[in-house]
């Protein structure tokens, strides 16, 4: 009972965060730098809301990504959600950078690794267990070593795309941008236009472009999404989401304009 009625009050001061007024086509920010207002935490085995040992938090203007209260990550893959469903058109852009080391029990594909989710799921329809809502993923990498990896790819749990005119129906896609080191503050847009292409843009240059964003009706996930749209395969918005995948990362200088 306890846990249905945190649900219901992290649900409900997440829905009805007040929401600033701005022309379409204006940049505003939507992280203001001091707290996580109008933001939600969804932590895999954790109820909405439940932001477990502050793994979200905010330390010099920034949204810290810290795992400082963990003695291992145990497969916690965490989201912190904006309030607010975005829509085609649209851009995002912001800064991250990787800190500190990662936790000793993740795999090697989580070193240096996290993401912007969009055109994701409603957070309260995240179940209990999932570990990835359905969604796109604009996948930021960093490199504590000297092999080439390439950061602003692309991810799709739940999803697939469309490039060259064919369907893309492989998970992870590298995108053509350079290798970044840990600790340098990188930055990326992300821009959603209303005829369903997408670009990726790493320190102002495109590094990556696709369309036709749809769900993967084999994935169990998406099914139940899926149902509820009637069948219609095309995503239609959604949820922008910062990823916990177990390497300390941070976020700042988080923009979006809404192009309606």
């Amino acid at each position: 009972m306890f846990e249905r009625l945190v649900f219901a009050a992290a649900a409900s001061a997440f829905l009805a965060a007040p929401s600033s007024a701005q022309a379409p086509g204006q940049w505003r920010r939507i992280f203001d730098g001091k707290t996580l207002n109008g933001w939600v935490a969804k932590i895999t085995r954790h109820a909405l809301g439940d932001n477990w040992r502050r793994t979200f938090r905010v330390q010099d203007g920034a949204i810290r990504v810290s795992y400082d209260g963990y003695e291992k990550f145990d497969g916690r893959f965490g989201h912190l959600s904006y309030r607010r469903r975005v829509a085609a058109p649209f851009r995002v852009r912001f800064e991250y950078r990787f800190y500190g080391t990662y936790l000793p029990d993740v795999e090697a594909w989580q070193h240096s690794n996290s993401g912007l989710m969009f055109d994701g799921q409603a957070p309260e329809t995240i179940g209990r267990d999932q570990q990835f809502p359905v969604s796109l993923e604009l996948q930021l990498l960093g490199a504590d070593g000297p092999k080439p990896r390439s950061t602003a790819n692309l991810c799709t749990p739940g999803t697939h795309v469309v490039m060259a005119r064919k369907l893309v129906t492989e998970h992870c896609i590298n995108s053509s941008s350079p290798t970044f080191q840990n600790g340098r503050w990188i930055k990326v847009e992300l821009d959603v236009r209303k005829d369903g292409r997408i670009t990726h843009i790493v320190n102002g240059k495109p590094v990556m472009r696709y369309s036709g964003a749809q769900f993967d009706p084999g994935d169990a996930d998406a099914k139940l999404l899926l149902a509820k749209a009637g069948g219609e395969l095309g995503l239609k918005g959604g949820y922008l989401s910062l990823q916990s995948e177990g390497h300390p990362v941070e976020f700042r200088k988080i923009e979006l304009k809404e192009l309606k």
